[in-house]
């Protein structure tokens, strides 16, 4: 009986499949398997019986049933592991585990997953990178009105916030690069991290293993390798699905019916938004990324308290991180994926843009309107605060600010209609915008390249180039 959402809700088989118990045992053994090998290579076990160990390793013949039987008899999951597949070894199976400890294998198997699912998500944030500059570019000029402290600001762009967005993800995908190397790791140090069991070469050993299995070797460790790793891990992991919660909630207000900009898709044929209110279309895939990302960030905490342990190592980590490590990196990624789908298949409403630039009569203008009349002359604090009578009046009153401006003697004497017409277009007055977009898909293009090339990766991510974009909301 399944008890975790995980199990049967969130989270792609992709990612959950390298965090399930066939994974980790054969990721378990892959390790076992990659130490005899070492072993051999270093002259302390004949490479044949390195070799028979790798087979027995790989052969299917260690199964999850067995290990869990030999388990509850000692009551012991790495030594399960090692007799189980000393069973299958023959006589080679007298080698098995050989000078290492359980962390050994353990944090081992770890660095391994850790390296599969960075690459996972590595490339599900890539695809939302294409999928924000596909959108950002589409709509570099679709200008909509720019809200701050939930009050209407300046005009803004559309394709500008998603190149916010887009920059936001390129600076996670430059963070997974740079901290690989420190994460992905493991160790073959034995139980307090001389080396003492693995004989005279065991930092060979060690670099040998980690090599052949291509993790990173620590310089120094104690019988686990050190958690300032997994805390850095776990915290960007939980940045990631910060962010993601930030986009999603922007298109949860922006749905909003008094707003309207953009929306979710919805399957108007089949969809069902409320089980009573039948008329209601609710943005419910953000709203699922808004819960997971809390769930994914709550983690940060236990995993620090889990990087405190008693001199060379207790087991206080040990039960916090099954649960921490995979369901973070299955939250994460779920939340990058469904963030991708809903920016992959949205709404975008350029119409409701322009209803709600009209509803504010003029007033997001009152910037521009300040800084036209200083440079016709007057100082700019005495221009702010004619402006700012001027817009009291034009809310009070139910005017323009066109009409509020045109009616002051010192305004009309330094602005005749047409200039007020030209200061007070939005679309006069949304900066560098476009060339912000244009730069932050140059950018991506730059780093997808880059990621690429390290990675060796096929997949193609098409960032698009950035084109004089024609859309107006004029």
């Amino acid at each position: 009986m399944s008890v975790c959402p995980l199990d049967f809700r969130y989270g792609r088989a992709q990612m959950r499949e390298i965090f399930s118990e066939e994974s980790k045992l054969r990721k378990l053994l892959e390790v076992e398997a990659a130490l005899a090998r070492a072993q051999a290579r270093a002259g302390n076990i004949p490479k044949a019986d390195a070799e028979a160990i790798t087979k027995a390793a790989q052969g299917g013949q260690v199964t999850l049933e067995r290990v869990g039987v030999i388990e509850a008899e000692i009551r012991h999951d790495i030594m399960a592991v090692a007799r189980a597949l000393t069973e299958v070894a023959g006589p080679a199976g007298r080698f098995v585990h050989l000078g290492a400890t359980s962390n050994d294998i353990v944090d081992t198997a770890n660095g391994l997953q850790a390296r599969e699912a960075l690459g996972v998500l590595g490339q599900a944030l890539e695809e939302l990178l294409e999928v924000f500059c596909a959108l950002a570019e589409r709509h570099a000029r679709t200008v909509q009105v720019g809200r701050t402290h939930g009050q209407w600001a300046v005009p803004t762009t559309f394709g500008l916030k998603v190149a916010v967005y887009a920059s936001e993800v390129q600076r996670h995908l430059k963070r997974l690069d740079e901290m690989r190397d420190r994460v992905c790791v493991g160790k073959m140090m034995g139980a307090v991290g001389t080396g003492a069991g693995l004989g005279a070469k065991a930092l060979q050993i060690q670099a040998f293993v980690m090599m052949d299995l291509g993790l990173a070797a620590p310089t120094a460790t104690t019988q686990i390798i050190q958690r300032d790793r997994h805390v850095e891990l776990i915290s960007a992991l939980s940045n990631i699905a910060t962010s993601m919660e930030k986009f999603a909630t922007e298109v949860r207000n922006l749905q909003r019916p008094e707003i309207g900009e953009v929306a979710e898709a919805f399957d108007a044929e089949k969809q069902v938004g409320s089980s009573t209110m039948a008329h209601k279309r609710n943005p419910v895939v953000s709203e699922k990324v808004c819960g997971l990302a809390r769930i994914a960030r709550a983690n940060v905490y236990p995993m620090m308290e889990s990087a405190v342990s008693w001199h060379e190592r207790d087991l206080t980590n040990s039960s916090a991180e099954r649960f921490i490590l995979p369901h973070t990196f299955l939250l994460t990624d779920e939340c990058v994926r469904s963030t991708c789908e809903v920016f992959r298949t949205l709404e975008v409403y350029p119409e409701a843009m322009r209803r709600n630039l009209a509803l504010t009569r003029g007033l997001i203008m009152a910037e521009p309107a300040m800084l036209a009349l200083v440079e016709r002359g007057m100082g700019r604090q005495e221009a702010h605060e004619l402006v700012r009578q001027c817009s009291m009046a034009a809310e009070s009153e139910g005017l323009t600010l066109k009409e509020a401006l045109a009616r002051n003697g010192e305004v009309s004497s330094r602005l005749k209609e047409a200039d007020l017409d030209a200061v007070l277009d939005p679309m006069n007055y949304i900066g560098s915008a476009e060339q912000i977009v244009k730069n932050v898909l140059s950018e991506a293009r730059a780093q997808v390249r880059r990621l690429q090339r390290r990675s060796g990766s096929a997949t193609q991510i098409r960032i698009p180039t950035a084109k004089a974009a024609t859309r107006s909301t004029k």
